[in-house]
């Protein structure tokens, strides 16, 4: 069985988010940039997020970057674990504050 590998030039052009969205860079942002107006090179610094058709091939040739895919049901039980350590911090500030 052959090695799993990385394809290394979409590792280059390609970048996953903290979400596991995937993102690319616009493109028209290599040169000639006198004739384009302020506001569209605003827009061509924002990366947009590669069509979700295409993600799943993507996620193929990324194979192995770093990646931590959340399983639906994981990701209230963190926002409800993170919301009661909130509060815990508030109750702690509240108990200081009014000492």
């Amino acid at each position: 069985m052959p090695k799993i590998r990385t394809n290394k030039t979409a590792a280059k052009r390609f970048k996953i988010t903290g979400t596991g969205k995937i993102t690319r860079r616009a493109s028209h942002n290599n040169h000639q940039f006198l004739h384009k107006s302020a506001a569209r090179k605003r827009r061509l610094e924002l990366e947009p997020v590669v069509f979700q058709g295409e993600q799943k091939r993507m996620r193929r040739l990324l194979v192995l970057a770093q990646v931590k895919e959340k399983a639906p049901s994981d990701v209230p039980a963190e926002k409800a674990a993170r919301a009661e350590r909130q509060a815990a911090d508030r109750a702690k500030l509240v108990a200081l504050v009014s000492r």
